[in-house]
């Protein structure tokens, strides 16, 4: 596998497909490795042979696997860019009260928006020791920020977010002491005409909402005013700082 590979995980998300037109359209950019535990959308099929699209459970085993076949293909990363989130579904809604939360959803939620990101973040580890220089953009929330807190409500997505931003923020310290320049970057979208945000949008101004294009476009323009000898961001879709 070449220079200048991507790495999407959450792949199949409005704002991750979006990334993923935005870098097949890049010439410097070589591959894509699109990540997901759905097939590809179907606005992704056919759009180029640039893109490789796997299968993943988010299980320590399925990271590995994954991890251990780009190992053996000499992978070399320029960008891993975490989309996974969630903020209800099916059986949870955002809580408005402590009288709504339940240690089920909290579980679920801390799972999916904290600890599947720092699980992948450990396993490719080997393998970012091999880039000249690599940035890991996890996506994260202004609603997680503890200082910004005026509001309340949102207990578990609050708490998940927090935790994903810590958690990314202790493991950025180590990875300053490798020889590779490894940098993170924590990114806040704003409220996207996605899934994620759909149940919500009726209480948000229409042009506050914005198209996945739109914040994949900004996302972009934010990593190519990276800059990898800085500590980790923590940044919005305008690329101002978010108090931690």
């Amino acid at each position: 596998m070449a220079d200048n590979t991507i790495l999407i995980i959450g792949a199949s998300s409005g704002i991750a497909t979006s990334l993923i037109k935005e870098f097949v359209d890049k010439q410097t950019i070589e591959s894509v490795i699109a990540i997901s535990r759905k097939k590809p959308p179907a606005v992704i099929q056919d759009v180029d042979q640039k893109i490789e699209w796997l299968l993943s459970d988010n299980s320590e085993s399925s990271i590995l696997k994954i991890v251990d076949m780009m190992l053996a293909r000499n992978t070399v990363l320029d960008q891993v860019i975490i989309c996974n989130g969630v903020l209800h579904d099916t059986q949870f809604l955002p809580e408005k009260r402590v009288e709504d939360i339940k240690l089920q959803s909290l579980q679920a939620v801390m799972h999916i928006n904290a600890f599947i990101p720092m699980l992948w973040v450990k396993n490719l580890k080997p393998l970012l020791r091999r880039s000249a220089k690599c940035t890991i953009t996890a996506f994260s929330a202004r609603v997680g920020s503890i200082e910004d807190n005026g509001k309340g409500g949102w207990y578990a997505y609050r708490a998940s977010k927090a935790a994903l931003n810590m958690l990314m923020k202790t493991a950025s310290i180590e990875l300053q002491r490798e020889p590779s320049k490894i940098s993170l970057l924590l990114f806040h979208p704003g409220t996207t005409d996605t899934n994620l945000s759909k149940p919500f949008q009726k209480r948000i101004a229409k042009q506050s909402v914005f198209e996945p294009s739109f914040v994949a476009k900004r996302l972009l323009k934010i990593l190519e005013d990276h800059n990898h000898d800085e500590e980790i961001q923590f940044k919005d879709w305008k690329g101002e700082a978010i108090a931690w």
